[in-house]
């Protein structure tokens, strides 16, 4: 893996997103998702009402592994090894037990196999699933990716799904209660 470590701002929010690891870019402006896929996810936040600023401000950001995990032979980013996630579960782990979320939002097919069993994402995008997240049950709305490597949420049936699943998110208690008021 390569530093330098990337994670959010300390957030005290009900609501956590959690992505596969950092990009490429994340780790020299010292933040998660601020490069290519960061504007595609804020943009579907944006959809619910949110800024960027303000999901930043209201949602608390984590990873399954805190470093990028460098490219792989063909190109793109590499997916953290099951030796790498491992390393990091401690972090993720006390994230959780200190922040006890009411929804999780696991990002791309990495960070939702933490939690569900799936071979297709459209298996579980656009479902709201209760999980036992070390010890604290939380709900958990599964996203997509939101890579510009990936297709999946801008084909059908990812265009769809990935709308019932804003769409549950919108309606989910946490997410109201971080929502600005208007």
């Amino acid at each position: 893996m390569v530093g330098p470590v990337v994670c959010c701002q300390p957030v005290l929010s009900k609501v956590m997103l959690i992505g596969q690891a950092p990009g490429g870019k994340e780790g020299q402006f010292g933040k998660p998702f601020a490069w290519t896929a960061g504007k595609t996810l804020f943009g579907w936040f944006g959809r619910l009402g949110l800024s960027e600023e303000q999901v930043r401000q209201r949602l608390y950001m984590a990873a399954v592994c805190r470093c990028f995990p460098g490219k792989q032979a063909g190109g793109g980013d590499r997916v953290p090894s099951p030796a790498e996630i491992d390393h990091c579960a401690a972090w993720l782990r006390a994230e959780i037990e200190l922040l006890q979320p009411q929804l999780i939002l696991p990002v791309g097919k990495l960070a939702i196999r933490q939690w569900l069993r799936a071979d297709k994402l459209d298996q579980v995008i656009g479902r709201q699933f209760r999980v036992e997240a070390y010890g604290h049950a939380a709900d958990l709305i599964p996203l997509p990716h939101p890579s510009g490597a990936s297709t999946w949420h801008r084909t059908e049936p990812g265009i769809g799904l990935l709308a019932e699943a804003l769409a549950a998110i919108e309606r989910h208690p946490a997410w109201q209660a971080i929502r600005p008021n208007d």
